[in-house]
Parts: structure tokens; sequence; C-alpha cells
């Protein structure tokens, strides 16, 4: 399989369950948060109210995720046929199975996409899930917020971890900005070269005391990575700087300030 493919193929695997939802504005709002992050397959299990025009709204234009959503009865309809259910709790429980940073889970539920289906599993808006809900859950998952403030938004919980899980299953990359030529070693030796000219020229620099001057300026450019657009610009910034250096000389003694010598030469 092409890699490019497979965090795709491994997010198609992932059900996001929802238990007993009460306010149809969290579905949509889940909807919307499991398609931005690419994941598709909604199962509610026994919403109070769905569908609703709220849900719809809330998507935001997440519709699809909504039309493709199926509507069970109770939670092992919902996890019929998956490999691995992991619940989302912020509360401990006593009998809890493996319990996991939402990090870590995330890992272990893209590794279990090459078996089969993964369910994410969302507890209702006041409680959470049961423990008799999470005890059918191979996984409790805990996002690590705030412990005096551990309650999240169901919508932003399934934000959360959808997010988590599609890092996880390799789709981590971002736009990167555009990298034009870089300047090539006599370009940034010219550079250097101008530089010290023009600042023995300010006199800033003193060329029989150069001190550490030069070698941070050295170091710098390298450090800078400098494309070559950009050691053009330095060396007509430098060249504009020589003209006024010039005219300024031309005046005669007093056309440049005599203390001009960085302290840090």
């Amino acid at each position: 399989m092409d890699p490019a493919t497979l965090p795709a193929a491994a997010l198609a695997r992932v059900r996001v369950v929802l238990v007993r939802t009460t306010h149809p504005g969290n579905i949509g709002a889940a909807a919307r948060a499991m398609h931005t992050m690419g994941v598709g397959r909604l199962v509610l299990v026994a919403p109070e109210r769905y569908p609703h025009p709220e849900a719809t709204a809330l998507a935001s234009g997440a519709t699809a995720v909504l039309d493709g959503a199926r509507v069970v009865g109770t939670l092992p309809e919902a996890l019929a046929g998956c490999a691995i259910a992991i619940g989302l709790s912020a509360r401990p429980r006593a009998f809890a199975g493996r319990v996991l940073p939402l990090r870590d889970a995330a890992v272990e539920a893209a590794r279990a996409t090459a078996a089969g289906d993964v369910a994410l599993v969302f507890g209702t808006e006041m409680s959470g899930l049961s423990n008799a809900e999470l005890a059918q859950c191979a996984i409790a998952a805990t996002i690590p917020a705030n412990p005096d403030y551990p309650s999240l938004n169901v919508a932003a919980a399934v934000q959360v971890a959808a997010y988590e899980l599609r890092v996880a299953a390799g789709a981590g990359r971002v736009w990167s900005a555009p990298r034009f030529a870089p300047a090539a070693h006599d370009e940034v030796e010219a550079l250097y070269a101008h530089a010290q000219v023009t600042l023995t020229a300010m006199r800033f620099l003193h060329p029989a005391q150069p001190r550490r001057l030069l070698p941070r300026l050295r170091r710098l450019f390298g450090r800078a990575g400098l494309e070559r657009e950009e050691v053009n610009i330095l060396r007509g910034i430098l060249a504009r700087v020589d003209q006024f250096v010039e005219r300024a000389t031309r005046r005669g003694p007093g056309g440049l300030t005599p203390n001009m010598h960085s302290s840090a030469c």
C-alpha cells in the first residue's frame, strides 16, 4: 500500500461512539470535530434527540458525517465487530482495565486498525460512561487535563481524541513555507568580507583589535542558513551604507562620529 494512503486507511476503521447523548448540538459539534481530523464513522447509542436541526447546524458543513451516522439501541450493538474499544473517562474507576493517557491509547488504536475496526467511546454529558459501559472497553483512556477541572465537553473530547489518533496514524505532517535557493559558500564568504569592509569604514570594527565580533558574525551567518536572495538583500544594504559612509568621509574628520567602535569588538 502507498504510504500516503496509510493514515486514511487507518482512520477509515475508526468509529466514534457517543452513548446516550442528551444535547443534539453536541452530536453536530462532534461530527464537525471528527470531519476536521478525517474520521467519518459515527455511531449513536440511544441519543435523547436525534435527528435534530441543532445537530445539523452545529455540524457546520460536516453533514456527511451525520448523514452516515448509525443509531443503535445498546453499546454492544455499537461495538459489534470491533478489534478494540477505547472508553474515554476522566473519573478513576476501581475496576477499569488498562488505563492509558489518551496519547498512548491513540497509538494502540492506530496499531489495532491493522486488525479491524476501533471504537472510541464517549459517555453522556452529565456523568460520562457508566462502570458497566467502561467495562466493555479494553482500554480506559484519559485526557491529562487540569486536575482541578478535568471535565471536557463531549465534542471537545472527541476533537482531542480524533486529533491524537490522526497523529498516531501518521498524518501529523503540516504545511511548510517555501524554501528558495540557498546561498553558495562563496556568496556567504563575499557577504562576510563585505561586512568587514563596511564595519571598518563605519569605525564600528577596529581591524587590528577585532576581538570576538568577526567570529560571531561568521557564526551568525552560518546559523541563519541564508538564501541567495537574502544575501543579495544584505549586500544591497551594505552597499547603501557604504555610500553614506563615503559621503560622510568626504565632509572631513567630523563626518563620522569618532567613538563608534563596538564594545563587542
